[in-house]
């Protein structure tokens, strides 16, 4: 059987589920100036991140890569580009490789322009001309292999999982043996459980990236001279019921199904028309890992929660799947999948997995997630590796 959704094509042929107009602040001091601007002109949404100066050259070139690949997404229809003008990433790499997608990009000076309320009007007016630009750009009828899903847990319990998570897997697998792409990431949640990432490796080059990219984070730990299961499980996470690190990432890594693992992506790297089960490096924490799946041309994320967790992201749609019936029942307006219905019999989770498949397709065409419907969805930090200096 085939599948389609009606999506936006875009120039570079990447396909699209919401057309905003992107305000991006090349470095943390533009922010304001951004802000002002997505406030005032419907139809565009703002990466409102906290780098992009007095970081070593490493981190810079990664802030400008993200915003790259923010800027790339195929949920955006145009860009406009907002720079203090003495900052440490580089705008004009930003403005022209966005350009280059073949989507409308403009970008404004504030110091050029002499200060806060001159660059805000610029902006406000090159916001408007872009949302008029876009605004006519219409829907067409595309197919599932288009589609390229991330992936998270976050907020989790005992029900994560036993029932959300699995719920998840089990569309990832669909869309995988459909021809799509799925991205997961958390490498502080494979800890305890990656040999079990590394037998799905598709060669023993991806294997041995699994493992490195998880003995890098835990040697980051170490290098404050403390142990990452300090941090791991949360608080939150013990109170729900789970006991360890290790626990707590068996029950993660089951929401990225069961197919063959494709290869390892770098935070800023967009998944690039390749298809199948991706591994993604990033941290488990919500405003630096939706960014990082943003950037790679994910249309759309699904969530897995227990306690339940709102936030969204600013072009990335976000699909909570929760797996708790009580806490689903308490945040019914946050929530828009209940897996709980496994946890009670209801349901198996293959006919919860079809409902929330279903459920992707709806959106994919349009329908708005529950935080998308509340505006609870500016979650967005860029993960850096090194100090402010």
């Amino acid at each position: 059987m085939s599948y389609e959704f009606m999506g936006y094509v875009r120039p570079d042929g990447q396909v699209g589920c919401r057309n905003h107009v992107a305000v991006i602040p090349s470095v943390t001091c533009a922010g304001d100036v951004a802000s002002a601007v997505t406030r005032q002109v419907a139809g565009t949404v703002g990466y409102f991140h906290h780098q992009g100066c007095c970081q070593l050259p490493p981190d810079l070139d990664r802030v400008t890569e993200t915003l790259i690949s923010l800027g790339c997404s195929p949920n955006v229809g145009a860009a406009l580009v907002v720079s203090l003008g003495c900052e440490g990433t580089d705008t004009e790499r930003l403005v022209e490789s966005i350009r280059k997608t073949g989507k409308p990009v403009r970008v404004i000076r504030i110091q050029e322009l002499g200060g806060v309320s001159a660059a805000i009007k610029a902006g406000i007016d090159a916001a408007q001309e872009l949302v008029m630009e876009i605004s006519g750009l219409q829907r067409t009828p595309v197919g599932i292999e288009n589609v390229t899903m991330s992936i998270k847990c976050g907020a989790s319990d005992t029900t994560s999982g036993m029932a959300s998570n699995c719920v998840i897997g089990y569309v990832a697998d669909k869309l995988v043996d459909l021809g799509a792409a799925v991205i997961f990431g958390e490498t502080t949640e494979f800890l305890g459980g990656e040999h079990l990432l590394a037998r799905r490796a598709v060669n023993q080059d991806v294997a041995r990236r699994i493992y490195e990219i998880v003995d890098n984070m835990e040697r980051r730990a170490r290098s404050l001279g403390c142990d990452m299961r300090r941090g791991q499980p949360t608080p939150g996470n013990i109170e729900g019921g789970l006991s360890s690190i290790e626990e707590k990432s068996l029950g993660a890594i089951v929401k990225s199904g069961s197919r063959p693992i494709q290869g390892v992506l770098d935070y800023p790297e967009r998944i690039a028309g390749r298809k199948g089960l991706w591994i993604k490096d990033t941290p488990g924490r919500e405003p630096e890992i939706l960014t990082g799946m943003a950037a790679s041309g994910a249309q759309f994320m699904m969530f897995s929660t227990g306690r339940g967790a709102p936030q969204g992201f600013p072009t990335m749609p976000v699909l909570k799947v929760c797996g708790n019936p009580n806490t689903y029942e308490r945040m019914k307006h946050d929530m828009d999948l209940n897996a709980g219905r496994i946890i009670t019999g209801e349901k198996s989770i293959a006919e919860v997995g079809e409902e929330a498949f279903q459920a992707v397709l709806a959106l994919l065409s349009g329908k708005q997630t529950k935080n998308e419907t509340l505006g609870y969805h500016s979650s967005i930090d860029i993960y850096t590796m090194g100090p402010v200096i």
